[in-house]
């Protein structure tokens, strides 16, 4: 059997790096190798496109292969000042770095195994993989919601007690601004401020006072002059916005 040729080798790489470098539409992110709804994958849909799927096993194959040439060139490196050790060919590079790679899960899977006896109930089943509950994950700390909630009770102790000492009044858009101006910023929403409604007094009437700005069409916390804290949606607010308010 010929040896293959120097020169056809470099002729067949230059072909297969000029293949892999040239443009081509690409999503943001890259695919997970293995399907995330599991239900989905355990009938084999013929109309589904495999092509993200092969991207992906294509991208690892290429770290793989990438990976098994860095582990082989070290190695013959380190042979030149230790002769005694053998030289190393591609092929058994390959499969050590695969030996490696399955020694590697298995690790893994026995540290994640040891997670789980350390804390359980913490960890779900998502597809074939696993994530942390959402209690496991917001433990000691608020959720976003139990802290934009907690801030806007602030905002309203502070508002009460100018109403306390102004015959009842809330204060007025020039008055605003004897309110720290920390407490009209709402937590985690990028610097937003809460919507003020001025011109009105503590009562037992609900109305709007203070509500937030629409982060969250379905859920946005209001401040009513009665004191209460409710969740209401973009149409509830408004529905009850004052007239003149209204753009």
């Amino acid at each position: 059997m010929r040896p293959t040729s120097p020169l056809l080798i470099r002729v067949l790489l230059t072909a297969v790096l000029l293949f892999l470098s040239r443009p081509v539409a690409v999503f943001a992110g890259m695919p997970a190798p293995l399907p995330t709804d599991v239900e989905r994958y355990l009938v084999w849909r013929v109309n589904d496109s495999i092509l993200g799927r092969l991207q992906a096993i294509s991208f690892f194959l290429m770290i793989l292969l990438v990976s098994t040439a860095v582990v082989r060139w070290l190695w013959n490196y380190l042979q030149k000042d230790f002769p005694r050790l053998p030289r190393l060919s591609y092929g058994k590079a390959l499969v050590g770095v695969l030996l490696w790679s399955l020694l590697f899960i298995i690790v893994l899977t026995m540290i994640s195994g040891a997670r789980e006896l350390m804390t359980p109930g913490a960890w779900q089943k998502q597809g074939f993989t696993y994530k942390l509950t959402p209690q496991s994950a917001a433990a000691g700390e608020p959720s976003t919601l139990e802290l934009r909630r907690q801030h806007l009770e602030r905002l309203r102790t502070a508002l009460w007690h100018f109403a306390a000492t102004h015959n009842g009044h809330f204060p007025s858009e020039s008055e605003r601004a004897l309110i720290p101006a920390e407490l009209w910023t709402v937590p985690e929403a990028g610097g937003m401020r809460y919507v003020y409604v001025p011109g009105q007094s503590a009562s037992e009437t609900a109305a709007l006072l203070v509500y937030e700005p629409e982060l969250d069409p379905e859920q946005r916390f209001v401040l009513e002059s009665n004191g209460d804290i409710a969740a209401m949606s973009s149409t509830q607010i408004e529905s009850l916005r004052p007239t003149e308010t209204r753009p």
